[in-house]
């Protein structure tokens, strides 16, 4: 059993990543549905919940059946942050965590995100500041370093440990990759051998099949994994990976009935969540992956990503349920 704070995981758990307009509470809810045992809101802008603004708002909704579900905010400013981890210790969650690792330009500018790699101390400083301002078991979600030059993350989990974070889950890249090349996960592998280390360690980054996780289980030790990318219109990795470490062998893949019904569930529930536009244009980004190898299915996407009309869009799933066949999936 791994445990942060006083919550209980099960040995071993998969856990869903925070992804920025992806991990939504539709998402969400398809994911757990497929046995991700911990999940992340998408982050969280600590100007933005301060000034009430209300896409940071909205992203503080959680639900019964989405716990242990943690809370994820970012900011490079220490009383906007501890600010907002008051008003997300309102919301409820089972955890609050930090984000650290967000590469995108706009957020390590302000020394935010991935930016505080270049200033460790601050980094510290920041973290305790936060741990000391709440009730909440406090996790952190960072990168190896800013750049290779700045790999220093073996001594920062530490540091982190040592002023109270309660878990730390590490993405295999640096701030300078973004999301290029291999993940990297021999630093996360020598946090692990650190006999000082007591919290759990997560790894993230290209676990993307069961054989994958079963092996950089054994070979990094970590006592959990995150899946991010690969999830995104494929919950069923959850399920997948949990059956193959368990049993080493591999769960049958979903039905086309079972990638419609759950597509048609995580489009209606985002239409009821974001609106209709923004609904529609949002669930865009999956559906080539919830039907990826079935060759015949590019006119049918075609229709899906061009559309406004939710009704075409709620035909267009019932045609494909109809005229594609099991039989012309390729495997991958």
């Amino acid at each position: 059993m791994v445990e942060i704070g006083s919550i209980q995981l099960p040995e071993f758990p998969i856990l869903l990543a925070p992804m920025e307009d992806v991990s939504d509470p539709p998402f969400r809810e398809v994911c757990k549905k497929n046995g991700a045992d911990l999940m992340y809101t998408e982050f969280i802008s600590s100007e933005g919940l301060i000034r009430d603004a209300f896409k940071s708002t909205q992203k503080l909704d959680i639900f019964e059946y989405e716990r242990p579900i943690g809370i994820q905010i970012f900011g490079g400013n220490e009383d906007s942050m501890i600010k907002t981890a008051q008003i997300v210790e309102r919301a409820n969650p089972d955890i609050l965590d930090i984000n650290f690792g967000c590469p995108v330009k706009k957020v390590v500018c302000k020394m935010a995100g991935a930016g505080i790699l270049q200033d460790i101390p601050r980094m510290v400083k920041l973290t305790k500041a936060i741990v000391d301002s709440t009730d909440l078991p406090v996790t952190v979600k960072t990168r190896l370093g800013w750049d290779n030059n700045s790999k220093y993350i073996v001594e920062v989990a530490e540091r982190l440990q040592d002023v109270g974070i309660k878990a730390i889950s590490i993405h295999g890249r640096t701030r300078k990759q973004m999301y290029k090349g291999e993940a990297d996960w021999t630093l996360i592998g020598k946090i692990k051998e650190n006999p000082r280390m007591h919290i759990p360690v997560f790894g993230n980054g290209d676990i993307n099949s069961p054989e994958k996780a079963l092996e950089y289980k054994n070979r990094y030790g970590v006592d959990g994994i995150m899946i991010g990318r690969a999830a995104i219109g494929y919950p069923w990795i959850f399920r997948e990976i949990k059956h193959f470490l368990k049993t080493g062998k591999h769960l049958s893949l979903p039905t086309l009935k079972e990638r419609v019904d759950t597509c048609r569930f995580h489009f209606e529930r985002s239409l009821v969540w974001k609106g209709e536009r923004l609904g529609i244009l949002e669930m865009r980004r999956h559906y080539a992956s919830y039907f990826k190898g079935y060759h015949n299915f590019k006119p049918y996407r075609t229709k899906l990503v061009m559309t406004l009309e939710v009704n075409e869009i709620r035909d267009t799933l019932c045609e494909i349920e109809e005229k594609l066949e099991d039989a012309f999936l390729q495997l991958a």
